[in-house]
């Protein structure tokens, strides 16, 4: 689990690709005395498992869902990507709760400036739209950010100057794609409504309200 507070940017080193599946190695800054083979970092809001470190860089294995799922296709050695270790229970939750899975990449459609700040729309599969709400919670390329504007297959976000600073969002321009992940508590709401329109057990309006879901 993470917040979607990147800690670094680090910068891609290489990938390599061994039939559906392959590998990437990032190069970063982060201590690598506190990171263990096994661990999780969420590499442009991708859960990945640390293979292998050494030499300032850390290696991840990824899957052919992750490959299908995600813009890791489009990277390139020295490509910037947003890491995030995984939170500890102790930490605070100054973002959102973030699984690291993500479910589907969008393309960004308009950058503009506004006041200092960058207000960046974006474009996505349709089927995505039910899980976006304005001024609800989502993670673009990992990062915790806060939905201004939604739409069937479109929204919108301002980027405020130190996030922008801290992460590969300076970088990115109309046509670029991204990772997006929605908001978590969404698809399982979803998932438990299900089961009343489907005859399974379900949940009830009521316990909802009590759950504080509504």
């Amino acid at each position: 689990m993470f917040t979607g507070l990147i800690e670094t940017v680090g910068e891609l080193v290489s990938i390599e690709k061994r039939g559906a599946s392959g590998s990437l190695t990032v190069k970063t800054s982060l201590p690598l005395d506190e990171v263990a083979i096994g661990a999780s970092i969420a590499i442009n809001g991708a859960c990945l498992t640390v293979v292998r470190k050494g030499g300032g860089a850390v290696t991840f294995d990824i899957s052919p869902e992750t490959i299908d799922r995600t813009g890791f296709k489009n990277l390139k050695s020295g490509s910037p990507v947003n890491m995030e270790r995984a939170m500890k229970l102790s930490d605070r939750l100054d973002g959102h709760l973030v699984s690291g899975h993500v479910d589907c990449v969008a393309t960004i459609i308009e950058r503009r400036e506004v006041a200092g700040n960058i207000v960046f729309s974006f474009r996505f599969p349709p089927q995505y739209g039910k899980y976006i709400a304005a001024k609800g919670s989502v993670a673009i390329d990992g990062i915790s950010l806060t939905v201004n504007t939604a739409g069937p297959d479109s929204f919108s976000i301002n980027v405020i100057p130190h996030t922008a600073a801290k992460t590969t969002l300076i970088g990115k321009r109309v046509g670029d794609e991204v990772n997006i992940e929605t908001d978590l508590l969404c698809r399982y709401l979803e998932r438990l409504l299900a089961g009343r329109e489907t005859g399974g057990e379900g949940v009830t309006l009521d316990l909802l309200a009590k759950s504080g879901f509504m």
